[in-house]
């Protein structure tokens, strides 16, 4: 009996899969295995300081909703939710702003929106050292432009008040270029006949704004917003590197919180409690941002009649 020949469409297919499945290992390996070992951490009491760990159950579950943890798991979620919407307010309505700006197309714009967009390129270590010295009390420049105009010095990063703002600050100026340009990508994707048309009607630019611009840019306003959120929600070296958490745990964001428990307690236990549930709160605010936004953007070319 002759050998039975493989169908090609087969065939293709297992070569397919074939070229697949490196990433796939990769990701098992990576990101899957990670995941799996750090819930099984979570249901230990894994002390670095030790030479062994047993499995405790709910123990560390029930510390961080129901005990001492409770309050510090409350605090880093408040900081970081204040700093999220900052960067995400810089990032959206700052990078708007700023398209709107400098949305011509002449040498002098194009060199204005290169300066406002290259902090991006800049190291966030490198950036935050740079950031110590400008919020430095005694001979930082920011203090030193406020003395000009008869301002006593701020202690910018020893301030609960202001420690957060100075965090802000660092972050708008690396950041507020990235959302002009992913701003100004989309604007030149927009057909001119609506502008003419609305203009033909008697529509004003404002109008033309809030009834042509803003729906036509709701998916890249969308696709700011998660990524932002989620670069926001995992923020660790600005803070590390200007306040390490403080003061007083003011600037304690859910990432460092985590780190302080896993290398400075050296309770990796309780460090992998915090971020599962970190885990799984970014996964469902996520989610929830795509399905309640999809009314809200508009994919097509249909905006806006009422002008």
């Amino acid at each position: 009996m002759g050998k039975k020949k493989i169908n090609p469409r087969t065939l293709s297919e297992i070569k397919d899969f074939a070229c697949v499945v490196p990433v796939l290992l990769f990701l098992a390996v990576f990101t899957y295995y990670p995941i799996i070992k750090l819930v099984q951490i979570s249901f230990t009491d894994w002390n670095l300081l030790n030479d062994t760990w047993q499995y405790v159950g709910l123990k560390n579950w029930k510390w961080m909703f129901n005990g001492s943890g409770t309050k510090y798991l409350l605090n880093s979620l408040k900081v970081t939710i204040l700093y999220s919407i900052g960067e995400l307010s810089i990032t959206i309505i700052g990078g708007m702003i700023f398209a709107l700006i400098f949305n011509k197309m002449t040498k002098a714009f194009s060199l204005m929106r290169a300066i406002v967009f290259m902090p991006r390129y800049v190291a966030m270590s490198s950036a935050a050292v740079i950031f110590l010295w400008i919020f430095n009390t005694d001979s930082g420049i920011l203090n030193y432009l406020l003395s000009l105009i008869g301002h006593e010095p701020v202690d910018w990063l020893g301030d609960r008040r202001t420690a957060l703002i100075s965090v802000l600050m660092l972050t708008g100026w690396r950041c507020i270029g990235y959302g002009m340009m992913i701003y100004l990508s989309a604007m030149m994707g927009i057909a001119t006949d609506y502008y003419e048309a609305a203009s033909l009607d008697g529509a004003n630019a404002v109008q033309k704004f809030f009834k042509i611009t803003l729906p036509l840019l709701s998916p890249t306003t969308l696709f700011l917003f998660i990524t932002t959120f989620l670069s926001s929600m995992k923020v660790f070296q600005s803070v590390d590197i200007l306040t390490q958490g403080g003061p007083y745990r003011s600037t304690e964001v859910f990432v460092y919180n985590i780190y302080r428990y896993a290398m400075v307690d050296f309770r990796m236990d309780r460090a992998a409690t915090v971020g599962v549930f970190f885990f799984l709160l970014l996964l469902i605010v996520t989610v929830a941002t795509l399905k309640i936004s999809n009314s809200a953007v508009t994919y097509d070319s249909v905006v806006s009649s009422d002008l």
